[in-house]
């Protein structure tokens, strides 16, 4: 496997590095460290002075990349295969883009910072544009992995879940993980039809689908050699994710990224922004 590392110097980006030990060996690793240099905002200032104060600029920030490039490689897992360190000026969201679909990677790690005015700006600029765009899945660490164990993946419909099974298939994690197959139904919430969340009837017929469904994916997950089982529960989707992961207690909580049609559907709206802002674990989005 082939794994693009992102670090910004931040704990959040240290543990990402941390969490590799529970992944398959690396074919091969790049850590990627994205400087934004900024220009002078001074339209009066001489080119050749502006030119200067850049250059000095860069030249810190670069100085500032090579140790954190260096700090980062020093606490990876010992199992990390061949690595590169990358070093390069551009803003960071496109950067990681660029770098990852040049190297053809077949998975994203970078840190999220947590809640707070400046980090949900953060989160929303890059974690989540790299999530939303990214041609491979994305692996977000907002805290320690201690340990992958238990996996809770939350799938929509067999869009996503024969992309978890493709993804799960290629044995990502270094240690066996039992999986919870979750599905939400959002009866009581806007999304559901009125009049449709009054009727009993219907309500237990789509519960006993969504369970039959999930059931499947489940015993398929089985056949390749994973322990799963299926649930379903009823509300909002990112509310739903979240409290049965406050419940369960998972190491890691997997999700699609893209819906039937290539649009994008669960993670751009508010299940999306309630789940990456608020899981108590990492987070690992596939497509």
């Amino acid at each position: 496997m082939r794994i693009l590392l992102a670090v910004d110097g931040s704990d959040q980006s240290y543990e990402a590095a941390r969490a590799l030990a529970h992944l398959s060996p690396v074919q091969h690793l790049f850590i990627l460290h994205a400087m934004n240099v900024p220009k002078p905002a001074y339209p009066m200032m001489m080119p050749e002075v502006a030119q200067e104060l850049y250059a000095t600029v860069e030249r810190g920030m670069r100085d500032d990349g090579e140790r954190l490039l260096n700090r980062t490689v020093s606490i990876l897992p010992f199992h990390t295969g061949s690595t590169t360190k990358r070093l390069e000026v551009g803003m960071p969201t496109d950067t990681i883009l660029s770098v990852a679909e040049r190297e053809r990677v077949d998975l994203i790690v970078l840190g999220a910072r947590g809640l707070g005015p400046v980090q949900e700006v953060l989160l929303g600029s890059v974690s989540h544009r790299v999530i939303t765009q990214a041609a491979c899945p994305t692996l977000v660490v907002n805290r320690h992995m201690r340990t992958l164990k238990q996996v809770l993946l939350a799938v929509e419909g067999e869009w996503d879940a024969d992309a978890a099974r493709k993804f799960l298939a290629a044995r990502p994690f270094k240690e066996p993980v039992q999986i919870s197959v979750l599905t939400i139904l959002p009866f009581a919430s806007p999304l559901w039809p009125v009049g449709i969340a009054e009727s009993e009837a219907l309500k237990e017929k789509a519960v006993k689908s969504a369970r039959e469904f999930v059931d499947d994916v489940a015993a398929k997950l089985g056949k390749i050699g994973y322990q799963a089982s299926g649930a379903v529960t009823l509300g909002d989707p990112g509310h739903a994710i979240l409290g049965w992961a406050e419940t369960t207690k998972p190491d890691l909580i997997m999700m699609g990224s893209r819906g039937r049609h290539g649009a994008t559907r669960f993670l751009l709206g508010s299940a999306s922004h309630a789940v990456l802002h608020r899981a108590p674990c990492p987070v690992l989005v596939f497509r």
